[in-house]
């Protein structure tokens, strides 16, 4: 009679596991979506700051009008890779972008009137802020990313994962740009 009672408990004690790994990665998943989403939201008022900075700016640096076109055209490749849903394309555009918007701070360095304009401090300040902000927001999907793949990487969850076709997120990374050091030149 026992013996019939050892198999049983087993496959409960499974069907338990099972439940648990499953609601875990579930929870991660959506964690891990909502800080996406987070990053999302970041990059929306990203994107809706760009077009006013581009426009002050191009009061005073009429001439710069190259640096106006790579700004425009990266926000929009940054925009159309955000609605691809993929990671590394959102990644790899939003670096261009950042790159695009030194170039324009650049170009302001060159005039001092445009670095007293309140209405360009104001919109730097603004676009500084949501650069802060975007940071934070991928150090958060990053490390929900990390939690949900160590989750669905780790044996056994990886079984249970395997079973509900749970895929690994892909991290937000630095571009090629981002990750070499600045140079400094007195």
């Amino acid at each position: 009679m026992l013996f019939m009672w050892i198999p049983l408990g087993i496959v409960v004690v499974l069907v338990l596991w099972f439940i648990g790994v499953f609601n875990k990665i579930v929870v991660l998943r959506n964690r891990t979506q909502e800080a996406w989403s987070d990053i999302d939201v970041q990059l929306k008022r990203r994107h809706d700051l760009i077009p006013n900075l581009v426009e002050t700016v191009k009061g005073y640096a009429k001439h710069e009008d190259s640096v106006f076109t790579k700004v425009t055209e990266a926000r929009a490749n940054a925009i159309s890779a955000e609605k691809s849903g993929n990671a590394a394309e959102a990644a790899q555009a939003e670096n261009v972008l950042t790159g695009a918007l030194k170039s324009v701070f650049a170009v302001a360095e060159s005039y001092p009137e445009l670095k007293a304009s309140d209405n360009f401090a104001k919109l730097q300040d603004e676009l500084s802020d949501t650069e802060n902000k975007i940071e934070a927001a991928r150090r958060f999907y990053n490390g929900n990313v990390r939690d949900f793949n160590i989750q669905i990487q780790t044996f056994p969850n990886n079984v249970a994962a395997g079973m509900m076709g749970a895929k690994a997120f892909e991290l937000f990374e630095a571009g090629e740009g981002e990750k070499e050091t600045p140079e400094v030149k007195f």
